[in-house]
């Protein structure tokens, strides 16, 4: 799609806002939009911190976070029960949640290219979800900040929410030479090459613990050979990838670049789909 990736996540979710064109295609997503993936991020909380003592002390978390889906699975886990202490929100230079943990304003600014593509986010799209708790489970309150939000670029919450979200988040920012850094390092200490988006998070986690965060578990997103690049540069070692995926390079690629416009999307997924639903069931 020609845009950003927050472009696309707003034509994604216009095309499930329709309920006609959802049905009619039967739409179903594989991202965060779809619960059922925050479903089954919620259980790997619950096993990392179980497994580090969580029935007996509390455990602390650190996300690296662009689209806020990963960290709000780890949020929904404490409130079924789970023992954290803290949740860290690692970002990129894309920093628009760690500004909103330290000020309480969310405001959008021009999306910076990084090493670390996934967090390069102005609108986490998952944070609405996180916002319906702190407005008390107010849909219409929600809809109404997120529509200002939408149509100004900012939002701001109540001195004394901001409180009681500081008391569980804290937000750290890890610029590009500052993930080079910490790839290095990890390399250096362990002979571990991890990727651009674990390194923020481990970073992340490293600057804002606290003492009484207990076991601190630093969550890892990606394969290192993901971003071949970044790694060499930071350790000097291009990693390999996987066997299964060795052939992946050399592969025909098959892909449409299309225009940022909803009505034309639809039309170009009818026609993909032949606009027969009947063909998607058999």
């Amino acid at each position: 799609l020609q845009g950003t990736f927050d472009d696309c996540q707003d034509q994604v979710k216009a095309l499930f806002n329709d309920q006609a064109f959802r049905a009619e295609q039967r739409l179903s997503a594989v991202n965060s939009i779809n619960w059922a993936r925050v479903m089954a991020q919620i259980a790997y909380y619950f096993w990392a911190g179980l497994a580090l003592g969580a029935s007996r002390r509390p455990v602390a978390f650190s996300v690296p976070s662009g689209n806020f889906g990963n960290i709000f699975a780890g949020y929904a886990a404490k409130q079924m029960g789970l023992d954290v202490s803290h949740f860290v929100v690692g970002t990129n230079a894309n920093d628009i949640l760690t500004r909103f943990f330290t000020s309480g304003s969310m405001t959008m600014a021009g999306v910076e290219p990084t090493y670390s593509p996934s967090m390069d986010i102005q609108v986490s799209s998952n944070f609405e979800r996180l916002l319906f708790s702190v407005l008390e489970c107010d849909g219409a309150a929600v809809a109404s900040t997120l529509q200002g939000f939408r149509e100004t670029g900012h939002f701001s919450i109540a001195p004394e929410k901001l409180a009681e979200l500081r008391e569980l988040f804290t937000a750290h920012r890890v610029d590009d030479e500052e993930t080079l850094e910490e790839m290095k390092r990890i390399y250096q200490e362990t002979g571990e090459l991890i990727d651009p988006h674990s390194a923020i998070g481990i970073a992340a986690a490293r600057a804002e613990r606290r003492e009484s965060d207990g076991p601190m578990i630093a969550l890892a997103t990606a394969h290192p050979a993901k971003f071949p690049d970044a790694v060499e540069k930071a350790t000097g070692i291009r990693p390999s990838l996987p066997d299964h995926l060795s052939d992946l390079l050399v592969r025909e690629e098959s892909f449409q670049t299309l225009p940022n416009d909803t009505a034309l999307l639809k039309e170009i997924i009818r026609g993909r789909n032949g606009g027969d639903t009947a063909k998607l069931a058999s």
